[in-house]
């Protein structure tokens, strides 16, 4: 007899199975409500009982009713090809006909120099250096609050992303203007961090299987968060107080109160910096390819959007009004 719908094994299997797999929190947490939602839909009827026919049916409402992107359309397809594959072994059919949702075709909103500059002067503190690393280095605000000690190499002027979008590792820039602030504020959270220990806490979560191969790991220097949260937390699994990263939401709402206040008038969002990042290095004649993999795109196309807003006119053309 199958596990009811709305019973709590199904999901935690999910789950499981993902983290296994090594998926991010955020992906796990997504497709699991992408389930719920699916099997919700079709009246809590079990996933068993339902095949290709329904979950076309399901993606087809979401891009009808739900009006949802194509992306967003995209990762609940991946959640249920998930869930039957891996989790119970029943790969889907081939779907019959889904209403596909549309996929706009945008350009990304890029700041000239002196706006960045502008938004940057507005931000304070820890949020101000996260911020001009995602301008600096072309990172995802992820990937610049997920940072921790031991990926900032001063001497080679780098920043090691672990783990970044598609589970990849890759290197980029420190910016060399960043270097001082970066240092005094890391000495703030390495007395935080000695403090922390003093008061019997001073761990962090560890990837993976890391914590079981070396458990010393997560007190040490070197593997504590750059970026880290005011306040602690404790650990439901360990009972350990420990410190996450600074929220994304921090920073997703400073940066366009920031734009505000600098009197930017454009759509300023925390990836706007990555945009501002790849169009300014094209613009000062770096290669596409060396762009390509500063910013860890798969395929160089993604990379050629920015040369379609590089600060020359409509792509890149020399308008011949100016050459009179």
């Amino acid at each position: 007899m199958h596990d009811r719908p709305h019973a709590p094994r199904l999901l935690p299997r999910l789950a499981e199975s993902l983290l296994v797999r090594h998926y991010s929190p955020r992906t796990v947490e997504a497709y699991v409500a992408w389930v719920r939602r699916f099997v919700r839909h079709h009246g809590l009827r079990h996933p068993r009982e339902l095949g290709a026919a329904e979950v076309g049916a399901f993606l087809s409402d979401l891009a009808r009713r739900g009006r949802v992107s194509a992306s967003t359309q995209n990762q609940a397809l991946a959640a249920l090809r998930f869930l039957y594959h891996e989790v119970l072994g029943e790969p889907l059919a081939v779907l019959g006909t889904v209403v596909h949702a549309k996929r706009p075709r945008r350009l990304p909103v890029v700041l000239s120099r002196a706006e960045v500059r502008a938004v940057l002067a507005e931000l304070r503190g820890p949020p101000a250096l996260a911020a001009g690393l995602l301008y600096g280095g072309g990172l995802r605000l992820l990937e610049a609050l997920t940072l921790r000690v031991k990926d900032v190499d001063v001497e080679r002027g780098e920043l090691r992303v672990r783990n970044g979008k598609g589970q990849k590792d890759r290197v980029t820039v420190l910016a060399a203007a960043a270097v001082d602030p970066l240092m005094a504020h890391l000495r703030l959270v390495r007395r935080q961090h000695a403090r922390d220990l003093s008061a019997g806490a001073g761990r962090v979560a560890l990837p993976g299987a890391l914590a079981r191969k070396l458990p010393a790991a997560a007190g040490t220097w070197a593997w504590q968060w750059v970026f880290p949260a005011a306040r602690q937390y404790v650990d439901r699994a360990t009972g350990e107080r420990r410190r996450h990263h600074l929220h994304p939401s921090v920073l997703q709402r400073l940066v366009p109160e920031a734009a505000a206040r600098a009197g930017v008038e454009k759509r300023v969002t925390c990836h706007t910096f990555r945009h501002c990042f790849a169009t300014h290095l094209l613009e000062d004649g770096y290669d596409i390819r060396t762009v390509q993999e500063l910013l860890g795109h798969r395929d160089v196309r993604t990379t050629m959007v920015y040369t379609h807003v590089l600060n020359r006119g409509g792509r890149g053309v020399r308008s011949p009004a100016d050459v009179f």
